[in-house]
């Protein structure tokens, strides 16, 4: 099983081949910003599954998690922050290995980038959100895979 710095290679792999599918596939027009926020995303996505366990990875999401629950709660989204809170301690509910490695928190733990901007600001946010949706998808697919879970 690798360390947070295989998982960063693996995410960052497959971060970059799906940018690049996306822009040869016409997807995605590339913009170095985008892109730039595209990679960081899968690259969170890769270290997401084990933020369970006392690791650089954790400390990096606790960081994030504080920084967007107090905007949130700068903005006023009180109950958005209060969700937003609950739910980011989850991952120190449950054992390591345990539900943050399985292939349907892949696709729920990311859930947020696309339902904090959809009640935000509109349906019309989804379009631009969904691929930041997929890069962290894909990020933590990456983890699961380094991991052996689909064996």
């Amino acid at each position: 099983m690798p360390g947070y710095q295989g998982h960063l290679a693996g995410g960052l792999f497959f971060g970059v081949m799906g940018l690049v599918g996306a822009v040869l596939l016409g997807w995605l027009v590339f913009d170095p910003l985008l892109a730039s926020g595209l990679l960081g995303f899968c690259l969170l996505g890769a270290l997401f599954p084990d933020v369970d366990t006392n690791s650089k990875g954790q400390n990096l999401y606790y960081a994030v998690f504080v920084v967007v629950d107090l905007g949130l709660i700068l903005l006023g989204y009180y109950v958005w922050a209060a969700w937003f809170g609950l739910f980011s301690m989850l991952p120190a509910v449950g054992s390591h290995r345990g539900w943050t490695h399985t292939w349907w928190a892949m696709f729920l733990v990311p859930v947020p980038i696309l339902l904090i901007p959809l009640f935000v600001r509109g349906i019309e946010s989804l379009p631009y959100f969904l691929p930041f949706y997929a890069a962290f998808t894909a990020g933590y697919l990456s983890h699961l895979i380094l991991d052996g879970k689909f064996k």
